[in-house]
């Protein structure tokens, strides 16, 4: 029986957007992995709490960004976690429930220069292979020179992922929002209607 391949999406999805299912498509197809799962982040160590929505909208805007594609699902394991949500211990959660699988961390590239400082990066690039996404600017050479290093120094499994380049961010997504110009064809359509009902991100919390 072949081993299952499965991919890891995590991140703030705050909110999720197009650019974020165009690179679990793609490294889906590049990598022929049987699932992706989208993962929204709990409290991380890394970001001020109070630029990001609580976790159940989060949640319920994936799931709803996913909701057509068979080979996408959520996990909610990182928002049911108290305490701060570390890298490592996700990886070690997902092997537990399925030692059989095989797993790819998906990552922007711009990760792939940050990751080292991540806790226990050791863990992270003993449990996984990670698949990093060029984006906007950054350069190719660069990247797999990295790549490379990472994988000298810590043994890494590393990937250069072949992702269509989408200038979408979530930090201009919200900025759209409170100014109140459109983000049709920057989120999916489920998306941009949940959040327009519910008024998301259209105004700041004062105190």
């Amino acid at each position: 029986m072949m081993q299952k391949q499965i991919g890891i999406l995590g991140g703030t999805f705050n909110p999720v957007h197009l650019g974020h299912l165009m690179l679990a498509e793609t490294a889906r197809e590049e990598l022929s992995l049987d699932r992706v799962i989208f993962l929204p982040s709990g409290i991380s160590y890394m970001k001020r709490q109070t630029e990001i929505l609580p976790g159940e909208l989060r949640l319920e805007l994936v799931r709803q960004a996913v909701m057509d594609n068979p080979f996408f699902e959520v996990s909610d394991m990182e928002l049911k976690r108290k305490g701060n949500s570390y890298t490592w211990e996700t990886l070690k959660a997902f092997q537990q429930e399925d030692p059989s699988a095989s797993y790819t961390f998906l990552i922007g590239a711009d990760s792939l220069f940050q990751i080292e400082n991540w806790r226990f990066p050791e863990r992270i690039f003993a449990s996984c292979r990670i698949a990093a996404a060029i984006r906007g600017e950054m350069d190719d050479t660069d990247c797999q020179n990295k790549a490379d290093e990472l994988k000298e120094r810590f043994g890494a499994d590393v990937v250069i992922l072949h992702e269509r380049r989408m200038d979408i961010s979530s930090t201009d997504i919200r900025k759209r929002c409170l100014e109140g110009k459109s983000i049709r064809y920057l989120v999916p359509e489920a998306v941009r209607s949940l959040m327009e009902q519910q008024g998301l991100y259209q105004s700041t919390k004062k105190g």
